[in-house]
C-alpha cells in the first residue's frame, strides 16, 4: 500500500518516479527535516538543478511523494475489499502487509505516520495530505469494523468510530514501538492483539 518503484501508468517520468522513491525511503528513515535535495541528488545521480526541474520546492516534492502513498493505500484497501468477503481477515491483512513491509524494511514505516509526528512543523500543503490519509484511513477502518459488528463477526465495546480510532492508534503506535525497540516482531506482537480483541468470543 505503498507507490512500486515503477509505474508504467505514472504522469511522472522515470527519473522523477526515482526521484519519488528516494523521497519516500527519506521520509521514512529520517522524517521531513532528515533530508535535503542534495541527498538526493547523490542517491539518483543527478544534479540538484535537475531535482528542481521536476519540483521546485522539497514541499512539492513531499506533497506528490504523498499524494501517490494515498493513492497506493486507496488500491490497496478497495483490494482488499474486492478479495476478502470477511472484515476480520481484511484487517488481518491491512496489518500483515504492514508486519512484512517493517519485517523487511520495505519500508520500515509509513511516511504519514512519520510526517503526522512532525506536525505542525511541516508546509500546510503536506500538513493537509498527511491529515487527508488518516482521515480516509480512519473511514475505511470504521466501515470494515461496522461491517464486522453487521454480520457477526466482530464484538465492540465502543461504536465503530471509537474503534477505528482506537486500532489506527494501535497499528501507528505499533510501529515507533517497534522501530524504537530495534525490534519488527514488535509490530505483529501489538497488531495481532488490535484484531484479536475484536474477534466475536
Amino acid at each position: 500500500m505503498s507507490p512500486s518503484r515503477s509505474d508504467p501508468q505514472s504522469p511522472y517520468s522515470p527519473k522523477a518516479q526515482q526521484i519519488i522513491q528516494r523521497t519516500n525511503e527519506l521520509l521514512a528513515s529520517g522524517g521531513y527535516n532528515g533530508f535535503s535535495y542534495a541527498d538526493i541528488a547523490e542517491l539518483v545521480e543527478v544534479r540538484k538543478a535537475s531535482i528542481h526541474h521536476h519540483f521546485p520546492t522539497k514541499a512539492d516534492l513531499v506533497k506528490v511523494t504523498v499524494v501517490l502513498h494515498r493513492d497506493a493505500t486507496r488500491r490497496g484497501l478497495q483490494s482488499l475489499d474486492q478479495s476478502m468477503p470477511d472484515p476480520l481477515e481484511r484487517l488481518m491483512a491491512y496489518s500483515r502487509f504492514w508486519a512484512e513491509c517493517i519485517e523487511q524494511s520495505n519500508p520500515p514505516i509509513c511516511i504519514c505516520a512519520v510526517l503526522a509526528a512532525e506536525l505542525p512543523a511541516v508546509p500546510a500543503e503536506v500538513a493537509d495530505e498527511v491529515k487527508g490519509h488518516f482521515k480516509d484511513l480512519h473511514a475505511w477502518i470504521a466501515a470494515v469494523i461496522e461491517e464486522g459488528q453487521s454480520t457477526g463477526k466482530m464484538q465492540l465495546t465502543d461504536t465503530p468510530s471509537a474503534e477505528s480510532s482506537m486500532f489506527m492508534a494501535s497499528i501507528h503506535g505499533a510501529m515507533l514501538a517497534a522501530r524504537a525497540a530495534g525490534d519488527a516482531s514488535l509490530f505483529w506482537d501489538i497488531a495481532k492483539l488490535s484484531t484479536d480483541r475484536l474477534r466475536k468470543a
